[in-house]
């Protein structure tokens, strides 16, 4: 990937096979069926109802509401209750955030300029901003939204809000001249012009470097619309309670059979004496063991 920050003007013209007078329409065109249309795309919309079930598939959710089940059928109603309570807490609060998440991928969307200005061989030309390609010289004046990624080839008093990127509310100073940093920050690059930030005062042009979803915005529209990324600790819970079925169900059968191997040997325990054994007994007890009774007749 090109820093085209750290590359001077007539440097990012030559990678981009394009020059100060802009493309021609041949060049356009090729360039739209190699790079596509410089649109935002947005994943196939969930409905609000399937966003809300989508919220019970994880393992330990099913295991508490088989907690809850099983809680209700042996009548402990409190138990039950509670589990239910922290099961539709954790709905309500993973529905709200994936619903947020994309209502804003919707107004990113919202962000876009219609039409822009490009040179055509030279001439001003207003187009679709759909139709931009990387190579397009784009004009910039104040009150225009910049159309797509640019590398900022003229700057007369350019200044542009980047709010939207890099959360600070005044304006930055572009200019021209290549920076010598590769990892700067978006809100140092000023000689880069970013899509859906505003130009707040000045003129200028910019060549197109990146367009659609390979520009700055475009790459937090695609973070919005993948599924999120656990944390070690979220990992570790969710092996956990893959893991916990099994190991309940392997104790649960531990202790069972632990049970029936002491029940069966207390009932070997309790067992009478059958009467062969007694009568051996009798036999081996020797004949002047006193009798009970007979020393109680004895003291009487």
């Amino acid at each position: 990937m090109t820093n085209w920050h750290t590359i001077t003007k007539e440097e990012a013209l030559r990678q981009t096979k394009s020059q100060a007078t802009g493309l021609s329409a041949a060049q356009s065109a090729a360039g739209l069926r190699k790079h596509g249309r410089n649109e935002l795309l947005e994943k196939k919309k969930r409905p609000p109802w399937l966003l809300f079930f989508y919220q019970f598939k994880d393992t330990m959710i099913l295991i508490l509401i088989a907690a809850a089940v099983l809680s209700g059928l042996v009548g402990d109603v409190k138990d039950t209750v509670v589990i239910l309570i922290i099961i539709a807490l954790n709905a309500v609060v993973g529905f709200w955030q994936e619903y947020q998440a994309e209502k804003a991928m919707a107004a990113l969307k919202k962000m876009t300029l219609p039409s822009a200005t490009v040179l055509r061989e030279g001439s001003p030309v207003e187009i679709n901003a759909a139709e931009l390609v990387p190579g397009d010289v784009v004009a910039l004046e104040t009150g225009n939204m910049v159309p797509a990624d640019l590398r900022l080839i003229e700057s007369h008093s350019l200044r542009i809000e980047e709010a939207s990127l890099t959360g600070e509310s005044s304006a930055a100073d572009k200019q021209t001249e290549k920076l010598d940093t590769e990892k700067r920050p978006l809100g140092d690059r000023t000689n880069m012009a970013y899509k859906s930030t505003i130009v707040t005062y000045g003129r200028g042009s910019g060549l197109v470097v990146a367009t659609g979803m390979k520009t700055e915005i475009g790459q937090i529209a695609q973070l919005l619309q993948e599924d999120s990324t656990m944390t070690p600790l979220q990992q570790r819970l969710a092996d956990f309670s893959k893991n916990c079925p099994l190991l309940s169900l392997a104790s649960a059968s531990s202790f069972t059979a632990w049970g029936c191997c002491v029940a069966k040997t207390r009932c070997k325990c309790c067992l009478p004496p059958s009467p062969s054994r007694w009568q051996a007994s009798r036999k081996r007890s020797p004949p002047w063991s006193p009798s009970p009774w007979r020393s109680a007749h004895s003291a009487w």
